[in-house]
């Protein structure tokens, strides 16, 4: 059964990578643009609006699968900073400071940071061709067998 699991993890991965930067870029422009019934910031506001465009951008990036790992870095910071500066300082625990979201956004792009793309990605388009993308793991490479 492990054989037949490790063979979809890029698809697995793949999947986690489109739900979790579609939320995100939701998120984003949810505070860009008061999209989703969301409250947006002014124009050039520190740090509402540079951190949705962030979450905008970064979510896009991740969620096509181009320049994935450098995307979710950075969202991933931006997410540890929203955390630590502005739920932090209220209480301790994510359930308490209203922080859950910033806290699983930024574990879940940190985990991207290691996983890569994953299937499904631009970047595997790349590294396909030879060219500059990240580089596949043995894992990614083997194809699917029922």
């Amino acid at each position: 059964m492990s054989g037949r699991l490790d063979s979809t993890r890029p698809y697995a991965i793949g999947l986690f990578r489109i739900v979790v930067a579609l939320l995100f870029a939701c998120h984003g422009a949810s505070t860009l643009f008061g999209a989703f019934g969301g409250q947006s910031q002014p124009a050039g506001a520190w740090p509402g609006w540079y951190a949705a465009v962030i979450q905008l951008v970064g979510g896009l990036l991740v969620l096509v699968g181009l320049y994935t790992r450098p995307a979710a870095l950075i969202s991933s910071g931006s997410m540890a900073f929203a955390y630590f500066k502005v739920h932090q300082p209220h209480a301790l625990l994510p359930i308490q400071n209203g922080g859950e979201p910033a806290a699983m956004f930024c574990w879940a792009m940190l985990l991207l940071v290691f996983t890569g793309s994953g299937a499904f990605g631009v970047d595997r388009l790349f590294t396909a061709r030879g060219g500059t993308g990240e580089q596949m793991s043995a894992a990614e490479q083997e194809p699917v067998t029922a």
